[in-house]
């Protein structure tokens, strides 16, 4: 943590973060929290590109610009082909069934 030596002469410090006026002592030891600061900013834009992964309309934190709807559009397409090939086993399987009871003389 950075201190401001007010008056040096009196060993006085001021904490900017916390605007507290205090003697400065011998036997107190000070750490700069900055490093850790940052470690908690980089977490915190990866947990938010976690929440993004959840909406297909945010841009992930490793995209590439202009690829904001990318997840979107694939999930539209992807369905699509999915429910084309669902629906042809469905009818494949529907046709099968009429053509099995024509032959057996049910229908």
């Amino acid at each position: 943590m950075s201190m401001v030596h007010v008056a040096p002469e009196a060993h006085l410090v001021l904490d900017p973060l916390t605007s507290l006026l205090a003697a400065e002592r011998e036997d107190v030891l000070g750490y700069s929290m900055d490093p850790v600061f940052e470690r908690l900013d980089e977490l915190d834009e990866i947990a938010n590109d976690l929440l993004n992964s959840l909406a297909p309309d945010r841009p992930l934190l490793n995209s590439f610009p202009g690829r904001k709807d990318t997840s979107y559009h694939a999930g539209i397409y992807s369905n699509m082909f999915y429910g084309i090939v669902v629906g042809l086993l469905f009818s494949g399987i529907l046709a099968l069934a009429l053509y099995v009871l024509s032959m057996m003389g049910g229908i």
